[in-house]
Formats: C-alpha cells, structure tokens, sequence
C-alpha cells in the first residue's frame, strides 16, 4: 500500500474559462486519488476519475456533512445544529422525504411549467429588444440569463419575487463559501434558515397554494403525513442554494459556449429538436460545479492503494469526471450531439439532484426561445474581451453583449 502523498492544492479554474481547471487532466492519470489542501484550510481526498466519481456518490460509507458541522467542532464553540438540507439528509429521514418530493420533479410534473417558463423567457427577450436602441448591444447576462432562474425558481417553488433581497445576500454568501470564515457562513445559513421558516408562518396564515412550497405543506399538515414542518423549511432552503445562482451562471456559460460556435448555434436554430441533446451536453462540458462536494467516510477503506480512514473528507470532483477519456470520447471537445451521455452534473445515487429536469427544462427553453425570437443573435465583442464573474467558484461571464 502506498504512503499518502503531499497535499496538493485543489486546481483552481483558469481566470476567464469556466473550467474544469486543466490540472484534473494530470491527476486522473497519475493522482486519481490525492489528499489535497481544501479552500478552507481542512485536508481532503481528491476523487477525479468517472467512474470512481460516479461510484463515490452512490457509496453508503460516504455521507455528506452537516454545512453547519463540518469541519467538526466540538465543546462550549461548537455552533448549534442547523436543519439538514436535503443533500444532508441520511438514512430514514432522508429516504422518507425524497419519496414525497421527488415526484414534483420528475420529466412528466415539470412539462406543466413549460408554457409558463416559455412565457418568462419571451417577456424577458421582449424587454431586452425594447430596451436596446438600434446599433447597440445588449447584456444578455442581465437582460436574460440572470433573471430567468429566479422568475422560474419563484414561480415553481412559490418563493416571493418581492422578498429576494432579504434572501439573495444569504444564498449568495453561501455559495462563495470558500472565501468565508466559518462565523461568516453559518451566520448566512442561520439566517437563510430563519427566512424559511419565516416564510412558512406566513403560507401556514394564508392557505397552502398549487406551488411546490404549498403542496409540501400540505404533505406536512395532512394526518399521517411523510413530512413534517422543519423538512418544508428545509426544502426552502435547499431550493434557494442549489436552485438560484448555479442556474445563473451555468445559463451565461452555455449561452457563451454557443455564442462562440456561431455554425452549431445555427444547426440548433434550424434542427430545434436537437435542443434536449445539447442540453445534456452543455452539462456535460460547462461544470455545473467546480466547488467542493464533501463527503465524510464513516468507516476506513481503500481506493487506488489510498488507505482512506474514517472522518477524512472525500472529494468527489464531477467538472473533472465529466471531462474523463476513459468515458467520453474526444472529452474537451464541445459535441451538441453527443450520445449517450451518462455525465455526473447532478451526481449520482440517492443524493443526486432532484432539481436536475427543472435545470434542464429551463436551459433548454432559455435557448429554444433566444433561437425564436432572435435568430441573428451573435456577439457584439470579441470573446476574449468579455470581463468574468469569478467570484463563486463556478466562474461565469459578467456580461454578454450580443446584436441579433
């Protein structure tokens, strides 16, 4: 069995790429497991190979921790528990909520909301043109890509529109996580949870409604029901970390990828059926994710002659297993139809994403609507000139300026 290794530094993303960052490339062939320096100081095993990825996920030895646990503090300074978001959830409880939330976002529910996503992103567009003179261009980050997740979430979910800026400070500190003290996060996810609850005091008074906020509580309040209060709090939660500014920027990105391709932009303008195949795609080669998935071991095994012991953290790398040759041929090369397409952005197992048809859904109407309603649209600048949001640590373009 080999020694461990030093630690390495997890590979940062090329400044104005969205990644994945092109060191993966060398340790998925020499260092497919490797204890690695985490942004925050704590050591963890770097897992960048597909298949061990894809396997890690689905591994009941691996748990996902507690944000509010982890790294493990104890005595008088050990912060107080929070709600367990739905990827925290374990065991029972996890099983039990999954079971009654996991119909809400399966293929067939979601095509409710396609008229209505059809809808937003039409409105969007017709603003976008009416708010640009002839021979200017337009930002379509903030004309389009950045307000659609949200109108969607909040439709969908039944977040208030008018409340984001009491939640969006929140959900944003959380997700640059990584650049925070540890004081800083968990005061943006207590606070992030009292606005949950809050939320549900106020739906509790004014009835349950038809979005996914209402038909939970409903779940929660029905006798014998297999959710309780604190998992409709939860899932609030869950929706505005996951659901909310990785869309944002993996919209800007996709939109980039095609912007920059003009000759497959026009394939998918004249073959719309196409759409759902570069959809996965576009998962595929812009990472939903290039932060940190931690995983805690619960027990001591070995992988890849790495002896990995209970309580280290395991990091699966999903942007690195995406781009793996030894799974997709021609990897980094972007093929919109490209079939099958077994990619890991939304994981793998019992804690893959459930908003993963919603994410799909909304990407793939955000282009079929842009393709309609604007089909000379192209770049005002050139590419490499764009300025870049590399705040998170999915990096994604500031601005797009497009003419059509």
């Amino acid at each position: 069995m080999s020694r461990p290794e030093a630690l390495v530094p997890v590979p940062e993303v090329e400044p104005g790429t969205a990644g994945p960052p092109c060191a993966y490339a060398r340790l998925r062939a020499e260092q497919p497991v490797v204890q690695a320096q985490l942004p925050n100081g704590e050591t963890g095993w770097l897992i960048s190979r597909y298949e061990d990825v894809r396997a890690a996920f689905a591994d009941p030895r691996l748990v996902r921790p507690l944000l509010s646990a982890w790294p493990l503090r104890e005595g008088a300074d050990a912060p107080p528990p929070a709600l367990p978001t739905f990827l925290e959830m374990t065991g029972e409880h996890h099983e039990r909520v999954r079971r009654a939330v996991l119909p809400m976002f399966g293929r067939r529910r979601l095509e409710f909301m396609r008229p209505r996503i059809r809808a937003m992103a039409g409105e969007l567009v017709d603003a976008m043109v009416a708010g640009t003179a002839d021979g200017e261009a337009a930002d379509l980050v903030a004309s389009y890509a950045e307000p659609l997740p949200l109108r969607v979430l909040c439709e969908t979910v039944g977040l208030p529109y008018e409340d984001r800026e009491i939640y969006l400070p929140h959900t944003l500190a959380l997700l640059g996580a990584s650049g925070l003290s540890m004081e800083e996060v968990l005061a943006a996810l207590y606070a992030l949870q009292d606005y949950a609850d809050d939320l549900i005091s106020r739906r509790e008074k004014d009835g349950e409604g038809e979005d996914y906020i209402g038909l939970l509580l409903a779940e929660a309040l029905r006798p014998g029901g297999r959710l309780n209060r604190d998992d409709v709090v939860s899932f609030v939660v869950t929706m505005l970390m996951a659901g909310y500014k990785t869309n944002i920027q993996h919209t800007g990105n996709a939109l980039l990828a095609l912007l920059t391709r003009p000759d497959e932009l026009r394939r998918l303008r004249e073959t719309p059926e196409g759409i759902g195949t570069a959809v996965e795609e576009l998962l595929r080669y812009v990472p939903l994710m290039n932060a940190i998935n931690i995983l805690v071991a619960t027990e001591d095994f070995t992988l890849h002659g790495q002896r990995i012991r209970a309580g280290d953290a395991v990091v699966p790398v999903p942007a690195s297993a995406n781009r793996d040759p030894e799974q997709f041929v021609d990897a980094d090369r972007l093929d919109l139809a490209r079939t099958p397409n077994a990619h890991v952005a939304f994981g793998h197992g019992p804690h893959s994403c459930m908003g993963g048809h919603l994410t799909r859904l909304q990407l793939a109407v955000a282009i079929e609507v842009l393709l309609e309603r604007l089909p000379g649209i192209e770049l005002a600048v050139p590419a490499r000139t764009i300025p870049w949001d590399e705040s998170t640590p999915l990096r994604a373009p500031a601005v797009l300026p497009v003419r059509w």
